[in-house]
């Protein structure tokens, strides 16, 4: 759509020339197509950089701007983005698309959902009441179990097993505020990948990211009762134990383990080869490799035992 047809739903004016946007992204990643928003000076220097035309900044902003650019002014930049988000997020189903596309010796279940515009690959098993959505693809010889739901968009690798119940794709936890408190909701327009050999437990959520991708890097093995928030990237062969939660835009290395009822908070970068003992609160991010971890909050291991030692040793 215009930039001018933006700007109009935003209530907010113009400067520069109208461009044709096609999307939306975050600072870094955004092409010269796609609208992007600074909240804080801050970002100041990223915006010099940046290879978008259009943007939603603060006033402070407008003289880091690259040159030949166009823009919005905006009160609360991250309100207007959430606005802008419902104008780019995709339809639920596009029932207009060719009928989903089923490889060889697939076997899809009567029961089963699979929308127009989805690609199954070879050997692909889906069980009853799964639901496969508008363009989600699975490759070959991926097992899908009864009642797992994959949203549109999302990419799921060869050799995968998905157990009941696990949802893929849906929507990422994310809102801005008005002065008022009212919550608005920032539409997800990103998906999910899967990549090849990933396991996942029952009753598992993956969700999609805001832009771009959440992933889950080959060979990981998810337990039962995992949350991976939106934008996530999780490392080659990890694996998690039960009850676990990662919050949005954290990454993991390879290799990582995690034991049950651990959680991390979001924007975290986790050095690979790190093991976390059983409900491990991870707020920080860990940039040595191969360290184990416990406890809330975070410490070496060992500092954690000698810790419990001593508490025990209080009531003696």
């Amino acid at each position: 759509m215009l930039f001018s047809e933006i700007a109009k739903y935003l209530n907010s004016e113009l400067v520069g020339d109208d461009l044709e946007i096609d999307s939306m992204n975050e600072l870094e990643l955004a092409s010269s197509s796609q609208l992007t928003f600074a909240v804080h000076k801050k970002y100041a220097s990223q915006l010099s950089y940046s290879k978008s035309k259009a943007f939603l900044i603060v006033e402070s902003l407008i003289e880091s701007l690259p040159q030949h650019t166009s823009y919005i002014v905006c009160d609360d930049v991250s309100l207007s983005m959430a606005y802008a988000t419902k104008l780019f997020a995709p339809k639920l189903i596009e029932p207009q698309l060719q009928s989903a596309v089923i490889g060889k010796d697939s076997y899809v279940d009567d029961m089963a959902k699979v929308e127009n515009g989805a690609v199954i690959g070879s050997n692909v098993t889906i069980l009853a009441g799964a639901y496969i959505g508008t363009k989600a693809v699975v490759k070959d010889n991926t097992i899908i179990y009864p009642n797992v739901t994959i949203y549109r968009d999302c990419i799921i690798g060869s050799g995968c097993i998905i157990h009941s119940g696990t949802v893929i794709g849906a929507d990422g936890f994310g809102f801005s505020h008005t002065k008022e408190g009212v919550h608005v909701k920032i539409y997800q327009t990103g998906n999910t990948i899967i990549e090849d050999d990933v396991e996942i437990g029952a009753n598992c959520a993956i969700d999609r990211a805001v832009f771009n991708s959440t992933v889950v890097r080959k060979g990981t093995k998810l337990d039962n009762f995992i949350h991976i928030a939106h934008n996530c990237d999780i490392g080659e062969h990890c694996i998690f134990v039960a009850q676990t939660g990662v919050g949005g835009s954290t990454k993991l290395g390879r290799n990582c383990v995690v034991s049950g009822q651990s959680a991390f908070t979001d924007h975290l970068d986790i050095a690979p080869f790190s093991t976390f003992t059983a409900r491990s609160g991870v707020t920080k991010s860990i940039k040595e490799s191969g360290g184990v971890y416990s406890g809330y909050p975070l410490m070496e291991h060992r500092e954690w035992r000698r810790l419990q030692t001593k508490i025990a040793n209080l009531n003696k």
